[in-house]
């Protein structure tokens, strides 16, 4: 792996960055050779800051590989009528191969209903209830790309999961519960415990984990007593302090203790876009 670095306290560190230019290079090669250039459809309401970043993010990219990209906006006064007609047209617009919901939307609308007028095979997130049962019956589906993306990294740098002990903290829908089914898959038959909030002895629980991700959004929860020596850290997290930009992992803490750990930002962030663009070609070939 020409990619492989190590931190200054000697784990490996996981680079998302380096494998999103990769995974993006890949796609554009695929893309040049397609009878029809494939199209993602964001659809963004309302004027929230680091949603606006995201989305620009995910435009450069699927436009570095070759994509074409539509940035369709509300203003955060939309009716759930105006949104659910926008969704309508997308869905039914031959053209548009992956649409995506960036969220948070308002308050006042009705988020599950939005991404439920997507249909499956335009379903780039992979977070419709379609998409989300497929994965739970190990059906070939258009998966969540945060769980796909901690899934793919592992994979390139050689994370051995069979047979292995995987802790996961946090069971959301975004990642948490995808990510316990993708790293059970047989294939990957890796032991999951899914852990959260109310799970006891959680320092003693995530000290039994070979892979360790945490997906809570709490600050540096994740700290050197969590983490069993030789462990794969892999942090989802994501919030904002004095500081900036932090994870769940203290990460100066617990790199010297880990076997290999993803830096934040630039570990699981570019490698949630990687797969998004991914997603948007398999759709493509799933409509032709």
């Amino acid at each position: 792996m020409t990619d492989a670095m190590r931190t200054a306290g000697g784990a490996l560190l996981l680079d998302g960055i380096a494998l999103r230019d990769r995974m993006i290079a890949d796609v554009a090669r695929e893309v040049a050779s397609l009878s029809s250039i494939p199209c993602l459809a964001t659809v963004l309401i309302g004027d929230d800051g680091p949603s606006q970043v995201y989305v620009r993010n995910k435009h450069r990219q699927a436009q570095l590989a070759g994509m074409t990209s539509r940035n369709e906006r509300l203003p955060a006064s939309a009716t759930g009528e105006e949104a659910e007609r926008l969704m309508r047209t997308l869905a039914d617009d031959p053209n548009v191969s992956g649409i995506i919901v960036q969220q948070p939307v308002p308050a006042h609308l009705d988020g599950e209903r939005l991404l439920e007028l997507i249909p499956v095979e335009k379903d780039v997130d992979g977070l419709t209830t379609t998409s989300m049962g497929r994965l739970m019956r190990g059906i070939d589906s258009l998966v969540p790309c945060t769980p796909l993306g901690v899934l793919r990294l592992l994979q390139h740098y050689g994370a051995p999961t069979a047979g292995k002990r995987a802790v996961v903290v946090g069971r959301s829908n975004l990642v948490g519960l995808p990510l316990s089914v993708l790293l059970a898959r047989k294939g990957v038959d890796a032991t999951v415990t899914l852990a959260h909030s109310r799970t006891n002895d959680l320092v003693e629980v995530c000290r039994e984990a070979d892979i360790l991700v945490s997906a809570t959004g709490q600050a540096r929860s994740i700290g050197r007593a969590h983490v069993k020596p030789g462990a794969w850290v892999v942090d989802v997290g994501i919030s904002r302090d004095e500081r900036g930009v932090v994870g769940d992992v203290d990460f100066d803490a617990v790199q010297s203790v880990a076997g290999a750990i993803t830096p934040m930002p630039g570990g699981t962030g570019p490698m949630t876009v990687a797969c998004l663009v991914a997603n948007t070609l398999a759709a493509w070939r799933l409509q032709h």
